[in-house]
């Protein structure tokens, strides 16, 4: 499944980084880039755009996790974090910062492969999840917007609920955009002439 995919890797320790790069070699990965700390990390993922982030860090500090959280915020992808730290507040801080993966003392050749899977599968759903949110949110204002200029609609021209929606349906199909497209534009318009 994951056979090709593209890993960043991120550790201070060179010995240690050979090593995980090892493991990622041969457990099919291609190791893009060896990073030894997450300084500049949002520029060097722009640069290389790897599928997989590996970190792999004794103790994750606030400033590796704020890196981590810069690097992922505009562009997400699943971060996998090797560590020795079993603190709950910095396991928390780590998620909140947008870490797939938060493994403790489990750095070994046969679980890289089943962690970074895991890690994508988590990942993968927890995208699914906020997309299907900013859905519900965007329909959400689209109806409410709807509303408004229905309502402002009728109260204008006299209209009945239906052809309210009607008339902005055709707006809408007319200017091919979307109803509630139509309807925030309807809506900026009379707040032009209202003004």
């Amino acid at each position: 499944m994951n056979k090709y995919l593209s890993v960043m890797l991120v550790d201070n320790d060179p010995v240690r980084s050979a090593i995980v790069e090892e493991y990622l070699l041969d457990n099919g990965y291609q190791v893009v880039q060896r990073l030894d700390s997450t300084t500049d990390l949002a520029t060097q993922i722009e640069q290389i755009k790897p599928d997989v982030i590996v970190v792999d860090i004794d103790s994750p500090d606030r400033d590796t996790l704020e890196d981590v959280h810069l690097a992922s915020k505009d562009e997400p992808r699943p971060i996998v974090l090797f560590t020795d730290d079993s603190n709950k507040n910095t396991m928390d801080k780590a998620i909140k910062a947008g870490i797939s993966a938060y493994v403790v003392d489990g750095l070994s050749k046969s679980r890289i492969k089943p962690v970074i899977e895991v890690a994508i599968a988590r990942f993968e759903e927890y995208q699914a999840l906020r997309n299907e949110l900013d859905e519900a949110k965007s329909k959400l204002a689209d109806r409410k917007d709807i509303d408004i200029a229905k309502g402002l609609l009728q109260k204008q021209h006299h209209m009945t609920e239906e052809s309210a929606y009607q008339a902005l349906r055709k707006i809408a199909m007319d200017q091919k955009i979307t109803i509630g497209a139509a309807a925030r534009n309807l809506i900026s318009i009379s707040k032009i002439i209202n003004s």
